[in-house]
């Protein structure tokens, strides 16, 4: 088991573009899902489903996108270290070019959404 899901779905993302690969397979996690439904709002990925019925044999299938082969994953938030925003002090990214995903109490959201709705919470990436 990974302690850090969110890092592992990242590296698993940044990898496959490195190989040039646009069909990505990993173990099932919620937060994962949510991640990956804000980066599919954005169009950092094409797609993404889940297969499987059990919890233990589920797994996310993700289609990554072509004209995003240059982008940037970092992850903000770890384990060790939370990082946390109030609304006022979440800011756009590369001039409104990249996101932040951040975990509110309304939900997994991007900056965008989260500035919107006057939420903070925690920054858990940000994708460039």
């Amino acid at each position: 088991m990974y302690t850090d899901p969110i890092a592992d779905l990242l590296t698993r993302i940044r990898n496959a573009q490195k190989a040039n690969k646009m069909d990505i397979s990993l173990p099932y996690s919620k937060i994962k899902e949510d991640v990956l439904q804000v980066m599919k709002k954005y169009r950092f990925i094409n797609d993404y489903k889940t297969e499987g019925e059990k919890v233990s044999e589920k797994e996310l299938a993700i289609t990554l996108s072509e004209d995003r082969k240059g982008v940037e994953l970092k992850r903000v938030s770890r384990p060790g270290q939370r990082i946390y925003k109030k609304a006022e002090e979440i800011k756009r990214i590369k001039s409104g070019l990249g996101i932040q995903i951040l975990s509110t109490s309304k939900g997994v959201m991007s900056n965008i959404d989260a500035k919107r709705q006057n939420l903070g919470g925690e920054v858990l990436c940000e994708i460039l």
